[in-house]
């Protein structure tokens, strides 16, 4: 049998909804403890998600979340822009994970 992995998608209502006519699993939350408890679930063994694009506003409250995935392929959690526009913080996610993975810093 054929292992199948999803895609889900969690943050303000407003961010999320575009991602749900794609086809991705969607998982609006209104307030950081919501986030977490959405989190939580979704990054459960069982649920089976291979990437999680999370706005990138939740990922302070979440820090301690994320950072139990740092070292593992999956779930790949990828921080993504909100509706109000990017904080900078995606791009310092995939910075660090750049250097992490080739060892030197590409982004001079």
């Amino acid at each position: 049998m054929i292992a199948m992995y999803k895609i889900a998608v969690m943050g303000g209502r407003d961010t999320v909804m575009g991602f749900k006519a794609l086809g991705l699993d969607t998982f609006p939350v209104s307030d950081p403890a919501e986030a977490k408890e959405t989190f939580n679930i979704i990054t459960a063994p069982e649920e089976r998600y291979a990437v999680i694009y999370l706005e990138e506003n939740l990922s302070k409250s979440l820090s301690h979340e994320i950072s139990r995935f740092s070292e593992k392929v999956s779930p790949a959690i990828i921080l993504i822009p909100g509706r109000d526009g990017s904080q900078g913080l995606s791009l310092q996610a995939l910075h660090a994970a750049a250097l992490r993975a080739i060892g030197t810093d590409i982004f001079k």
